[in-house]
């Protein structure tokens, strides 16, 4: 598939977390969730509304905390992937990593429903892979569902990941397949 436009990818800073908020606050944005639930300590979860979420992320980029890639086309950011150091999560599951492994893991891609369908996932994954790469991990860790799924979809499909080369190890709940690519 060729694509119209294909986004560029870089990494969350202090210096673009603005263009984080405003992606995250555009109509149908995860503003929700602000990608930290599965960063959150018992602590902060109980703290956890949408404006305590907020600050929570922005703590950590302000912190320089690897937290994921914004995509732009042109000045504008027009998708979102999670992906930072697996020690950054909390409960993801998955198998513990060996003391040589330096794991990353994938916890989100979202992308606007005007952006939808044009084959950006492959690509946010292979800039993840990338960017965990870059930064010294030697595996990177997902938790797609299937494509029937009704629920989790945000951390992608397994037929996606699997086609990128990576492999199944295990199970996490009912629906999150956890896979693992080696780097």
């Amino acid at each position: 598939m060729e694509l119209a436009a294909t986004p560029v990818f870089r990494p969350v800073t202090p210096a673009n977390s603005e263009d984080f908020v405003r992606l995250f606050e555009s109509k149908g944005g995860p503003s929700y969730c602000w990608c930290v639930p599965y960063r959150t300590t018992a602590a902060e979860k109980r703290e956890a509304d949408n404006t305590t979420r907020k600050a929570q992320m922005l703590r950590r980029i302000e912190a320089r905390v690897p937290v994921g890639l914004l995509g732009y086309l042109g000045a504008e950011p027009v998708c979102w992937v999670s992906v930072g150091p697996k020690s950054s999560f909390v409960g993801l599951g998955g198998p513990a990593p060996e003391s040589d492994q330096a794991v990353w893991s994938l916890t989100c891609l979202y992308v606007p429903r005007a952006h939808r369908h044009n084959g950006w996932g492959r690509l946010m994954i292979e800039a993840a892979i990338r960017e965990a790469r870059a930064d010294g991990a030697t595996h990177l860790e997902a938790y797609p569902v299937d494509p029937q799924s009704p629920s989790y979809r945000f951390f992608g499909f397994v037929p996606l990941y699997e086609r990128l080369g990576f492999s199944h190890c295990g199970m996490e709940g009912s629906r999150r397949h956890v896979m693992r690519l080696k780097l």
